[in-house]
């Protein structure tokens, strides 16, 4: 199946492949191109399907999970990120301001459907701090012989 649209723009590519290591050759089977690798990235960042889902033309998912992840460990992400805002706001065409939150990918926590609708008693009590209890046990009958009559 051949491929005619791409993730990146001509111009975005442009933008974003000096921020990236150097293609370099190496010993045995060729790597694979990076804008092929990126768009691969940008289309499971886009979709948000698993890695296994992404389709053949990217390349084998492998090569592009883990070129993902070892330039996140090697910090390439962060200072791409940093050239394109410094382009950005060099060209004064980043507002500073405008903020996107998408609240579809924030999930709550598995228990946070059972979370307490008052405060406890010890938390309307003030700062003081809850007594701590011993966890020591004692033997079948000594609760009886050690607590004081009545």
């Amino acid at each position: 199946m051949a491929r005619t649209d791409r993730e990146l723009t001509d111009a975005q590519w442009a933008q974003l492949a000096p921020l990236l290591p150097p293609q370099r050759p190496r010993m045995g089977r060729p790597p694979k191109d990076h804008r092929l690798i990126v768009e691969g990235i940008v289309w499971i960042l886009r979709t948000g399907s698993p890695w296994r889902d992404l389709p053949e033309h990217y390349g084998p998912w492998q090569t592009v999970a883990n070129r993902f992840y070892d330039w996140r460990r090697q910090g390439i992400w962060e200072r791409a990120l940093l050239g394109v805002q410094t382009h950005g706001d060099a060209l004064g065409t980043l507002d500073w301001l405008l903020h996107h939150l998408d609240g579809s990918v924030v999930r709550a926590h598995q228990h946070a459907a059972g979370a307490r609708h008052q405060p406890s008693k010890a938390d309307e009590k003030g700062d003081q701090q809850p007594t701590r209890r011993s966890t020591r046990t004692l033997p079948r009958g000594a609760v009886d012989q050690a607590a004081p009559a009545g």
